[in-house]
């Protein structure tokens, strides 16, 4: 018996990643537009959507807490399931489509914004960094600049 046989759970299931970049799979470029929206922008976006949330909040409803999660839940239901985007998508160059490359429909951005609002399906994500969130309404966050 070797270490390996005990301890090979550690190193997590066998990784069969032949992709060079998040999306190379599904035809998505490296970089530029139509490449898959990285970690710092969405952060950034998902910061910008969330003040926005606050201060609406804030000036409405005292700041809330309920109030900021359910003006937020909207904005996004809103901005993605009309445009494809929120003002924090479109102020860090990045917009939400169908598997397809096409605009969303409204149903999957009813979808993806409730998902999101759940917070745990975030984190669930796959090879092409898209979460539970974007994985059940097939869509995927793209940059468009």
């Amino acid at each position: 018996m070797e270490r390996k046989d005990f301890s090979s759970w550690l190193e997590g299931p066998p990784q069969h990643n032949s992709q060079e970049w998040p999306g190379q799979d599904l035809g998505r470029p490296e970089k530029g537009p139509g490449s898959i929206g990285r970690f710092p922008r969405r952060i950034g976006a998902i910061c910008i959507d969330w003040g926005l949330s606050m201060l609406l909040s804030w000036w409405l409803f005292n700041l809330n807490d309920l109030a900021t999660l359910l003006l937020f839940c909207l904005g996004q239901i809103i901005g993605v399931g009309f445009t494809g985007h929120t003002i924090g998508h479109r102020t860090f160059g990045l917009q939400v489509q169908s598997m397809d490359g096409t605009a969303v429909k409204p149903l999957q951005g009813l979808v993806r914004s409730l998902l999101l609002c759940l917070a745990i399906p975030v984190f669930i994500t796959d090879k092409d960094q898209r979460g539970l969130h974007d994985r059940l309404p097939k869509t995927i966050l793209v940059n468009i600049k």
